[in-house]
């Protein structure tokens, strides 16, 4: 058997690349992508992707050039995922969040050759490039515009744009093989929530299984109709980018994920699917929101910063089917996520609600997802107590960080990958996030998941919004210190009413001893919540709630960490002592 080799008929590498020429075979004639009064069908996103791919070859990209697009959710974002790497580029799509010092930091670091800039966004590129320019960093090859396909604005930037750059290809020209499947396909940059932005590669291989897993665990069929309230930029749109043609389903585009575009987009074009992070189910209970039911279910698959249970019960209640999946850059997206099983249906719908704020089991393209002891290495015990960190293996996780050594040593550890999250493993062997390793609360000793605060106060009927930080405390070192956003901007919503809301469901040393009611909380460019910026305004803050003195005496306390019992001495006065 040894002596049998790999043929040209056997063997080809893996690359979601393939899903459109097969799409344009089997589906061609089927809508693809649809923008406003914009429609294309699979053989015209084929054709289309084939020219771009043409024009990139004939400006002098050449395989492993990097290509950044800083652009919405439009079609040439989509059509750009297959376009660049059929040309052997790798493509860098950037957060339209960022400001202009963050791009720059961005194309500086990619070394990016060609950035496509669409019409919303000239200003911002413009004011990158002058930063490039003012500290001496060569200046990127080549500027293409994307105006507006359905409404053509005549924005400009560079010398070139996109439709024209379309318009000038072969669709017929030869177009470079893909040699090695461990090649780059794109290169994403992390959101820097805890620490500076790195860019991570991802292979050709890698994106092919991430993507044809998700679409088996999710249930995506070649009836699916996609509403991409997602950004594509985040992680590749989650590899529903190269999904989506995988199944030859339709990708509905949107500018602007407002909550009156999605209603109304949803009901036009009966979708089916959508993802989105937890915020966008705030935004979609505002004002009369938590009123609507939709005529059809719409599946959600959502991720992101772990949304509280009380959340995922009212927007289910509106006709969303939520499954919830865990993931991170590193992972290609999604790395875990929470299978549902027949049996739930019957539960009511809290406890449905609670099973589903879980992040499930790993998803098929990884070998393995575990909950570690960051020291040891040893799994915890499946008490849905224990916490520690996730570790991940297997052929969705990155290639590694761009240029950046020192992050791949710390990030890959005795075969794993170590996400830097913190949780517990249910005895049914679901996983479930409670933190970040950084957002972790330690008070007297005691380890306090800043997530199960959060979740007694989105139970709360007048809050909105909230974050639970760590707040310097002169007796028990550090605890937690609420921010909290008024539903509707209630008048009612007070510190007070807030911690006796808190001393009814949760053990005493759990309940933040300073709530702040904020307008909103500050969140980045993904939409998750800038933590650093609350600990930072938390460590200017006195404590509302006196501490209280322990009773009897205690010489020495127990807490579980990791899997193992750790005595603390008296300075750690043991929680329990609180209760």
């Amino acid at each position: 058997m040894d002596q049998l080799p790999k043929r040209p008929a056997n063997y080809v590498p893996l690359s979601p690349v393939g899903f459109l020429p097969r799409a344009n075979a089997v589906y061609g004639d089927r809508a693809s992508v649809i923008y406003g009064r914009v429609r294309f069908t699979w053989r015209q996103t084929y054709q289309r992707c084939r020219r771009l791919a043409s024009t990139l070859l004939s400006l002098g990209v050449r395989r492993g050039d990097v290509i950044s697009v800083l652009a919405p959710n439009v079609p040439a974002m989509y059509e750009m995922h297959f376009a660049v790497p059929m040309a052997g580029a790798v493509l860098n799509t950037i957060n339209t969040r960022l400001d202009a010092g963050a791009v720059a930091t961005i194309l500086r670091h990619s070394g990016a050759k060609l950035f496509f800039v669409d019409y919303d966004y000239v200003r911002l590129a413009s004011d990158a490039l002058r930063l490039l320019a003012a500290d001496g960093t060569p200046a990127v090859l080549l500027v293409a515009d994307i105006d507006d396909i359905d409404s053509p604005t005549g924005a400009r930037l560079g010398e070139l744009e996109y439709e024209a750059l379309v318009a000038h290809g072969d669709p017929d020209a030869e177009l470079p093989p893909l040699e090695d499947e461990w090649d780059a396909v794109t290169l994403n940059y992390t959101s820097g929530t805890t620490s500076a932005p790195k860019g991570v590669v991802y292979s050709h291989r890698g994106a092919y299984l991430s993507t044809t897993s998700l679409l088996l665990q999710w249930g995506v069929t070649t009836e699916s109709v996609y509403l991409w309230t997602l950004p594509m930029f985040h992680c590749n749109g989650w590899t529903f980018t190269w999904g989506m043609a995988a199944r030859g389903g339709v990708n509905v585009c949107i500018r602007d994920a407002r909550p009156a575009d999605i209603y109304r987009t949803i009901a036009r074009h009966r979708v089916t699917h959508m993802c989105c992070a937890p915020v966008v189910f705030s935004i979609l209970l505002e004002g009369d929101g938590a009123t609507r039911q939709l005529e059809t279910p719409v599946h959600v698959l959502t991720g992101g910063a772990p949304p509280p249970a009380a959340l995922l019960e009212r927007v289910e209640r509106i006709g969303f089917k939520v499954t919830h999946a865990y993931g991170l850059t590193e992972a290609t997206g999604p790395a875990l996520a929470c299978e549902w099983r027949d049996q739930w249906d019957r539960l009511p719908l809290p406890e449905r609600a609670r099973l589903k704020a879980r992040q499930g089991v790993s998803v098929l393209s990884l070998a393995d997802a575990d909950v570690k002891n960051a020291d040891t290495m040893v799994s915890v015990p499946r008490d849905g107590k224990t916490v520690g960190e996730i570790v991940l293996r297997g052929n969705g996780v990155m290639k590694g960080y761009l240029n950046n050594p020192e992050a791949n040593d710390n990030a890959f550890r005795g075969g794993w990958f170590l996400t830097g999250d913190v949780g517990v493993v249910h005895q049914d062997g679901y996983i479930e996030i409670k933190d970040r390793s950084k957002d972790v609360i330690i008070s007297g000793g005691e380890n306090i998941c800043s997530k199960e605060v959060e979740e007694v106060l989105f139970r709360h009927p007048a809050v909105a919004d909230a974050a639970v930080v760590a707040m310097p405390h002169p007796r028990w070192g550090e605890t937690p210190c609420a921010f909290v956003v008024p539903r509707n901007n209630a008048a009612e919503l007070s510190e007070d009413d807030v911690l006796a809301f808190c001393e009814k469901r949760m053990a005493r040393f759990m309940v933040p001893k300073k709530v702040e009611v904020v307008g909103a909380l500050p969140r980045n460019a993904l939409g998750k919540v800038e933590k650093v910026k609350l600990r930072q305004a938390a460590r200017k803050l006195a404590p509302t709630v006196p501490a209280q003195k322990p009773k009897g005496k205690t010489t020495t306390s127990s807490t579980t960490v990791g899997g193992r019992r750790e005595e603390q001495p008296v300075a750690h006065i043991m929680a329990v002592s609180r209760l």
